[in-house]
């Protein structure tokens, strides 16, 4: 048993990791701002620690991990991810500043293992599957900043020899999304017989059941690495277009409506190519997706339709 801390645990990744962590018998104390969404931690807060702190509050976050003093940490807190998160300046200062904070203050309470939740968006947009040595080229300021926090963990974790790890993310979905995502609006208008308003068909992801990425986060701070600051790709090496995905959710929610294509316009990080090379993380952490798109989305609608009455609106 690890005592582990969590944040962004409100979120819907951080939400699943923390569940797992449960599950696996660790002592699990979450770092959640006062504010904080409480939806998705019902079930279970009676099972966690509960910490309210700001993680823009240096000296206070210091405080509050040297009493917890955890073993591993997993850092899910970011802000920009959505349509609607635009401000820059907080943008730089939970991305970057709060991850610099956080990094030293578990560093300083002899924190084993230190895992930070990257964005595949820090790729920008590419024509391939990018490794995770190549040259990176953001196109957003959202990106920027999860990019400026990869290399400060990189950095930090070189310098001062710790066991310091970043993940990509590519799409992840399942229990606890966000209900205004494309799986989760697909699977509400598709119980009902409906389709949502469509862009592009030809966009591209690559998604990733968050299981699987729950996996990535606990291999990460379990395993032994020789690399300092080693960055690893967590997605299924599969790219799925939006015409293929809607593809499934008609077959498997029998949807007789036909996709209006183009009904909704194209957001500016829209792209016909975005899959992962997740060769180095199987290769070294031994971590593979379980789950295939099929799979993921089935347990997913199960999940959706069992949890119908406790969804918000929005986050």
């Amino acid at each position: 048993m690890k005592r582990a801390v969590v944040t962004g645990a409100s979120g819907f990744v951080g939400a699943n990791l923390a569940r797992r962590l449960l599950a696996e018998g660790h002592q699990v104390h979450l770092l959640l701002r006062p504010e904080y969404a409480r939806w998705r931690l019902q079930p279970f807060c009676d099972e966690v620690q509960i910490h309210e702190v700001d993680l823009h509050d240096a000296e206070g976050l210091a405080r509050t991990i040297s009493l917890i003093r955890p073993e591993w940490a997993f850092h899910l807190a970011a802000y920009g991810a959505y349509p609607q998160q635009t401000d820059l300046a907080r943008m730089i200062a939970t991305n970057i500043s709060a991850t610099g904070h956080l990094v030293e203050a578990c560093l300083a309470a002899d924190c084993e293992a230190f895992v930070h939740a990257g964005s595949s968006s820090e790729y920008g947009l590419v024509d391939h599957a990018p490794a995770e040595g190549e040259a990176i080229d953001p196109n957003s300021h959202y990106a920027w900043t999860k990019a400026a926090a990869t290399h400060l963990c990189r950095h930090i974790a070189r310098d001062r020899d710790a066991h310091l790890t970043v993940l990509r993310l590519y799409s992840a979905y399942g229990p606890y999304e966000t209900p205004t995502r494309l799986l989760p609006t697909l699977i509400h208008q598709g119980l009902r017989g409906q389709l949502p308003p469509l862009v592009n068909p030809d966009i591209a992801r690559d998604f990733v059941f968050v299981e699987d990425v729950c996996e990535a986060f606990l291999l990460a701070a379990a395993h032994p690495q020789s690399e300092r600051g080693a960055v690893y790709n967590v997605g299924s090496g599969v790219q799925t277009t939006l015409r293929e995905i809607v593809d499934l959710a008609r077959r498997r929610l029998d949807i007789a409506a036909e996709p209006a294509w183009g009904s909704m316009g194209d957001r500016h990080w829209d792209t016909e190519v975005w899959v992962a090379d997740a060769e180095k993380i199987t290769r070294e952490l031994g971590w593979r997706p379980r789950y295939t798109l099929a799979e993921g989305f089935d347990r997913t609608v199960k999940w959706f339709i069992d949890h119908a009455d406790q969804l918000p609106n929005s986050t």
